[in-house]
């Protein structure tokens, strides 16, 4: 493809970019597609002839797109959203046009300023401590991986880096009974393994109880355990719950543990005033990650990991060899040595044209807005006889169910997966599930860019009107 032909091909492609953004309620939510499906349709081997760019970009839409969940849709319920919006998308092409590679900051002196820059200006915005320092990552799992070597670092005075396990470590790390899964992955790759992350039980809202916490960390003293790191939740991925930051970190602090706080999706609430209290104590912890490539409307994948001691992260990962040496290290800062990765994107590019392009006003805007459709949709829920909801909604994410008390839980449990499943197959909606005390619940998260009110109202009618027949067939 020669540069005029890119052109053309360019301008081809920003017009159907534009046309899908403006068309993307159109499409299903989730394909019909069924498994091997995509993979049938494409060739065995990989073509030894080049082929022209109006057949690769119509089997893109022959074959890709109707296999494609729209994440972007409005009535993309599920999970927790990976938003975008217009700016962050032109700021990724302008981040695969440079293709920049910014590991050092010789490498992109521009993307390593802008990179601390954006990062302060968020610290500041979210009520962070001032001394605090961010880093982009790719995802939390990754920054939590990072944080979690870098307290086994801290814990042995770097020595498992250089001579490796002495075999009598006997790690333990704390999470609530509601933890993620990725701080399951990160224990088994930090070589501590699976079997010592304690799981702490929770209250009535979901939340880590500080005294049990206390009361585990006390008896793996006494059994000759090292407790070594607390992960707290600022927002549980089953209902984001809110473990009590401030206590928790007393008892780090007093036991010499790392204190991570993990605050992947309800971080971004942070950006509202009215939310920073949550973190209060947060000041006497060790590391704090959020997402906005989840609720702040900017492209997958774009992590922030903030630190109160960067030196700990990256005495952790520093690994400098000859060719990577500059006379300007000492000046600047090298972000390779601040996670597990050498290659760096660019993605600070993308923070910067979303906070300029929305403001900070324009942002907490869309959150308050996202919170309020959620309140709403709990009301209607609430007055909705025979529906419950199991968990508090603090932010934008209800946990809810259909509940029957002549029936047993496996049968409440089988209606209610029928429903959410039922559902889904209509392609006007895609909700997603979880189990809080052995309860199926059905999450609906209202957090998607482009949410308004009419599509909350018409998944509440398809809610009621799949329900009522689902009913009547029992």
């Amino acid at each position: 493809m020669d540069k005029e032909e890119f052109r053309k091909y360019a301008h081809q492609l920003v017009d159907w970019m534009a046309d899908y953004l403006e068309e993307k309620e159109n499409y299903r939510v989730t394909p019909t597609t069924k498994p091997r499906e995509i993979f049938k349709q494409l060739p065995s081997e990989a073509p030894e002839d080049s082929e022209s760019f109006e057949a690769i970009f119509q089997d893109f839409k022959e074959i890709i797109l109707p296999g494609m969940t729209h994440w972007q849709h409005p009535s993309f319920f599920a999970y927790f959203p990976a938003n975008n919006s217009e700016p962050s998308i032109l700021a990724e092409m302008l981040m695969s046009t440079l293709g920049a590679q910014c590991m050092s900051w010789l490498t992109s002196p521009a993307a390593t300023e802008l990179e601390e820059r954006v990062c302060d200006w968020l610290r500041g915005a979210k009520g962070i401590d001032p001394s605090w320092k961010g880093v982009i990552h790719d995802t939390a799992s990754t920054a939590t991986l990072s944080a979690i070597l870098s307290a086994r670092e801290r814990k042995s005075t770097w020595l498992i880096n250089e001579e490796g396990f002495g075999g009598k470590e006997n790690f333990r790390i704390y999470s609530s009974e509601h933890v993620h899964s990725s701080i399951d992955k990160a224990v088994r790759i930090a070589g501590i393994g699976v079997k010592n992350l304690v799981r702490i039980p929770v209250d009535e809202n979901f939340a880590m109880i500080p005294s049990l916490l206390e009361e585990a960390i006390q008896k793996d003293l006494e059994k000759g355990f090292t407790p070594l790191c607390v992960v707290s939740a600022l927002g549980t991925t089953s209902s984001t719950a809110i473990d009590p930051i401030g206590e928790i970190t007393k008892i780090t602090k007093k036991y010499g543990l790392w204190h991570h706080i993990d605050a992947a999706y309800a971080g971004t609430a942070l950006l509202l005033p009215e939310f920073q209290s949550l973190i209060e104590g947060h000041e006497d912890a060790d590391s704090y990650v959020f997402n906005p490539h989840k609720w702040m409307f900017t492209n997958f994948d774009c992590t922030v990991l903030f630190l109160k001691n960067p030196q700990d992260l990256i005495k952790t990962f520093s690994l400098t060899p000859e060719y990577l040496r500059t006379q300007l290290d000492r000046e600047v800062n090298n972000y390779r040595d601040w996670g597990i990765q050498l290659g760096r994107r660019f993605r600070a590019l993308k923070l910067w044209f979303v906070i300029r392009s929305y403001g900070l006003k324009g942002i907490r805007q869309k959150l308050r807005y996202h919170i309020q459709l959620a309140q709403k949709a709990k009301y209607w829920i609430e007055s909705e006889l025979g529906l419950e909801i199991l968990a508090p909604v603090p932010f934008n994410t209800i946990c809810f169910r259909h509940h029957d008390p002549k029936h047993t839980l496996e049968e409440e449990n089988t209606f209610n997966e029928k429903w959410m499943n039922a559902l889904n197959a209509t392609g006007k909606v895609f909700f997603t599930h979880t189990k809080l005390e052995g309860k199926y619940v059905i999450r609906w998260v209202i957090g998607q860019t482009d949410v308004e009110e009419k599509h909350i109202q018409a998944a509440w009618v398809l809610l009621m009107e799949t329900r009522k027949k689902l009913l009547q067939e029992d």
